[in-house]
């Protein structure tokens, strides 16, 4: 499969349907951000930064601050692959965010989604 399309696409163009999935289930901004921060290692400072350069996913991982040493703990279904098992790198830290902001919407505890 041939994934450069999700690679190069802007990390800003996806995340207000991020917000958007979250507060429809009556969550918030500031919950997903805390999630964000939790996976990659950014702050509020450098994700808005993110946002406005409109970085595409692949350079959003490869310069984040620091990947949860966590990640592995996170498992399940996203997008019909269950997110351990997805081999290529990148993918499977794309499909790690979508598996968290899932769990929020879903309404799963924020200590579970951060896997405390």
């Amino acid at each position: 499969m041939n994934n450069t399309r999700i690679y190069k696409m802007s990390f800003a163009s996806v995340y207000p349907h991020y917000i958007q999935k979250v507060e429809k289930k009556g969550h918030t901004k500031e919950e997903l951000d805390t999630i964000i921060f939790w996976l990659t290692g950014y702050d509020e400072k450098s994700l808005q930064q993110v946002i406005e350069q409109k970085t595409d996913f692949e350079t959003f991982f490869a310069k984040a601050p620091q990947i949860n040493p966590n990640v592995s703990k996170i498992t399940g279904v996203i997008c019909g692959y269950l997110v351990e098992d997805i081999e290529d790198k990148l993918m499977q830290q794309i499909r790690y965010l979508d598996k968290l902001v899932d769990e929020l919407a879903k309404g799963k505890a924020m200590e579970k989604i951060l896997r405390q």
